[in-house]
């Protein structure tokens, strides 16, 4: 750089892919910035890429603290888990009361709670913040998701809506709520993210394993639906896949990687807090389980030998049953959206967080990785009824829905005919189908509960909780008469159900 300035107005603890194009990013908004690594060949890395900018990188905890003005604003940006947990406990003797710790990683939001109490009680300020984009978010423009401490985001809020993506001019930044919400969102996020990039692969799966195109007619399908209403980041990276080759070679790179997906563990973390919360999310579940399965490659390869024969092709009009297959992502595509938005609207109710759906569908539009032309449809829908209960009641989201249905219908029965697996697009038409039934056949599993564990039960039009001795213990089985026995408080007078 030109000059060295006496102080930087933000630090960041780890120089990787991420945390050096952050800084990069806040040095072309002329912030002085400053970075540390044990990695020296990082810090160089830093030197090199920041060269005439106003950024510094330090080898040297010490040196770098004290080089940043106070209060001091650090953020940190190292895997989640224990080194997290490692670099605060090193980091808090070289502060002052009123500095701030920023953690801009994948943290478990419940630990970001037990930090931010732990922090907090040391005399410094901390919050938690999701960041998506990856490393082109990162450098040119993110989608931020803080929550935590808004006294200590204030005072860095100019600098994050200045290098935020933005989306008709406006920032993707805004302070999500208290405690721990940052992260769960961006958690969120991540599982939907999951759920759509399962739809994309079962949709590649459809068109080459069912319809038999090649890869040149499937990237053009991706391209197609990128420039319309399907457009959205993850569209545009595939369509982009299916024109990279090897290096060297004349096909592509897609046809060498293997098929086992690898994972962080934020979706997982998606499903186990639904489950907490007693909340479905099963496109999502379901993408999880894929990533698990496909790691089974050998056991895959041994039952694809013993259970033949291979899936058979998709009959009928090929052009009908692509069009099907766009009605039936763009609808699986609104639901998994759904999904998510349900989970957050539940957390908000239940942790306290207060979140405002309409600003977090509005901060997702640009930057980061489940950016879509949707999330303009789910920001209209929450800022119209802020306290919605679920998206699918939206009156111009059910109108999209009730004409893609029909799509989704004809692929998932036509793929289940021909034996090509499509889980999360099944999964996605079960939910919906499931959640618009008045009536589920769940009074089943209460009686079932009931006979085998004395669990109990409602009764449809009487209040009060009721238990049954399903099978008479002193009475011969020819002879069984009707066992109801009423509520199972018994100061309360038994109800006889009708027969």
């Amino acid at each position: 750089m030109n000059e060295t300035p006496t102080s930087f107005s933000f630090g960041m603890i780890g120089l990787g892919t991420m945390g050096r194009n952050l800084l990069l990013n806040l040095a072309d908004h002329d912030f002085a910035v400053a970075g540390y690594d044990k990695d020296t060949s990082k810090v160089s890395l830093l030197a090199e890429e920041g060269a005439g900018m106003p950024v510094q990188g330090f080898s040297s905890l010490p040196e770098f603290v004290s080089n940043l003005r106070t209060p001091r604003a650090i953020m940190m940006l190292v895997p989640a888990g224990p080194i997290v947990d490692s670099v605060i406990e090193e980091l808090q003797p070289l502060l002052q009361p009123g500095d701030i710790i920023i953690d801009g990683g994948n943290s478990h939001f419940t630990d970001t709670n037990r930090r931010d109490a732990a922090v907090a009680a040391a005399g410094f300020h901390f919050f938690g913040m999701g960041i998506s984009g990856g490393e082109e978010g990162a450098r040119f423009g993110p989608s931020m998701m803080p929550g935590g401490d808004q006294q200590a985001y204030q005072v860095v809020q100019p600098m994050f809506e200045a290098i935020a993506a933005r989306v008709g001019g406006e920032p993707c930044v805004t302070y999500i709520g208290p405690g721990a919400s940052g992260h769960f969102v961006k958690m969120v996020h991540n599982g939907i993210e999951y759920g759509l990039m399962q739809l994309i692969a079962e949709t590649y799966e459809l068109m080459k394993r069912g319809l038999g195109l090649d890869n040149a007619a499937i990237g053009r399908v991706f391209a197609q639906w990128n420039n319309g209403r399907l457009q959205s980041f993850l569209l545009d990276i595939t369509k982009d896949i299916f024109t990279f080759q090897a290096p060297g070679t004349d096909h592509l790179l897609l046809d060498d990687i293997k098929d086992e997906a690898r994972s962080k563990g934020t979706g997982k973390w998606t499903s186990q807090v639904a489950q907490e919360l007693e909340m479905a999310i099963p496109t999502i579940d379901t993408a999880v389980a894929m990533r698990d399965l496909s790691k089974y490659k050998a056991l895959r390869e041994k039952l694809a030998t013993l259970y033949g024969p291979e899936p058979a092709a998709l009959n009928g009009d090929q052009e009908a049953f692509l069009a099907s297959l766009e009605q039936a992502f763009y609808f699986n595509m609104v639901i998994t959206y759904a999904q998510g938005m349900h989970l957050l609207a539940k957390a908000s109710k239940d942790y306290g967080y207060g979140l405002q759906l309409a600003e977090i569908a509005k901060i997702w539009r640009g930057g980061c990785i489940i950016r879509s032309s949707f999330l303009s449809d789910i920001f209209n829908a929450f800022q119209h009824t802020p306290d919605l209960p679920h998206l699918l009641l939206d009156e111009q989201v059910r109108a999209l829905v009730n004409a893609a249905v029909p799509g989704a219908r004809t692929v998932v029965a036509a793929a289940v005919t021909a034996g090509i697996a499509a889980p999360a697009y099944a999964a996605s038409l079960s939910y919906f189908d499931t959640f618009r039934s008045a009536r589920m056949p769940s009074n089943l599993i209460q009686a079932q509960r009931d006979y085998f564990g004395a669990h109990t039960y409602e009764l449809i039009g009487h209040e009060g909780v009721f238990h049954t001795q399903w099978t008479p213990a002193h009475e011969d089985a020819a002879n069984k008469q009707d066992t109801f026995t009423g509520p199972a408080n018994q100061n309360e007078q038994p109800v006889i159900p009708n027969k």
